[in-house]
């Protein structure tokens, strides 16, 4: 009975530690930054033990940002790349989701098979045809084309396709005897079902265009244009940079996300807890 109870006990303590270890691992990086934003001069930021707690805390960090870098222009180039993102990511999805999942036509499990190829493929190994499509059609330098390429991902498309693929075919089929066309059933009948995961595919959309770094680097030029990633860059000096500036400037840039997450957490979960099936 003891031996039994020990090995309960030893099992529970190491599932502590390893979510311990990973509240570190995932926790612990924002920690310090939103630590090392609020150390003043007389901090040693290189300070071996390194210490959480500012020893001369300070606003003038984020003050600084905001003189040296316009964050609400920036902020608003982002808002504007995040909406069209959410919008062709949540519409053209959930289309493409529907017809992979409900449709049923020649050529669908080898187009399907693309697309989740497509999933493996890093942004590096496609971002120069990217930029050469861009340049061809004359967006080069726009907001447009920042957000283009992200409008439509294939994590979406799949999570989209799954949700449909978890309606059951009576409800179709009944639409289907009363009269109602391909567009009403998609329309009325399988979207409502799907609501949950379209919120997710929103989210992802919103997270992805709001952090997305490198390819706004590669397709704008005019710092009018800059995205707020981007334009916090320019914290960075070629050769002298302050860790608590640029500490600062991450956390400015991460605020959005965090209040967007809160706002929709519930529906998130939902979302995935839903798996595309309501009720």
């Amino acid at each position: 009975m003891k031996s039994g109870h020990s090995k309960v006990t030893v099992g529970k303590v190491i599932q502590y530690l390893v979510l311990i270890l990973v509240f570190i691992l995932l926790v612990g990086p924002f920690v310090w930054e939103l630590s090392l934003s609020f150390k003043g001069k007389g901090d040693n930021v290189y300070a071996v033990p390194p210490y959480i707690i500012p020893k001369t805390p300070t606003w003038n960090n984020y003050l600084s940002v905001f003189r040296q870098v316009p964050v609400f222009r920036y902020m608003l180039n982002t808002v504007i790349v995040a909406i069209l993102s959410i919008g062709g990511n949540v519409i053209f999805s959930t289309m493409a989701g529907y017809a992979l999942g409900r449709l049923k036509w020649r050529g669908r499990n080898m187009l399907f098979t693309i697309f989740m190829g497509t999933m493996v493929i890093p942004v590096e190994g496609v971002v120069i045809s990217q930029f050469l499509i861009v340049r061809s059609v004359g967006l080069q330098n726009t907001l447009l084309a920042v957000a283009l390429p992200g409008m439509v991902g294939a994590v979406n498309i799949l999570l989209m396709t799954n949700a449909f693929k978890g309606i059951p075919d009576e409800l179709e089929e009944a639409a289907e005897v009363d009269g109602a066309n391909l567009w009403q059933r998609f329309y009325r009948i399988c979207v409502p079902q799907v609501k949950g995961t379209m919120t997710v595919v929103g989210i992802f959309a919103f997270v992805g265009a709001w952090n997305d770094f490198l390819w706004p680097l590669i397709v704008i030029s005019d710092e009018s244009n800059y995205t707020l990633t981007l334009g916090m860059n320019r914290l960075k000096g070629m050769f002298v940079s302050d860790p608590r500036l640029i500490a600062a400037g991450a956390l400015v840039s991460l605020i959005p996300i965090l209040v967007f997450f809160a706002c929709f957490q519930r529906y998130f979960f939902r979302g995935l807890e839903q798996g595309g099936i309501k009720g």
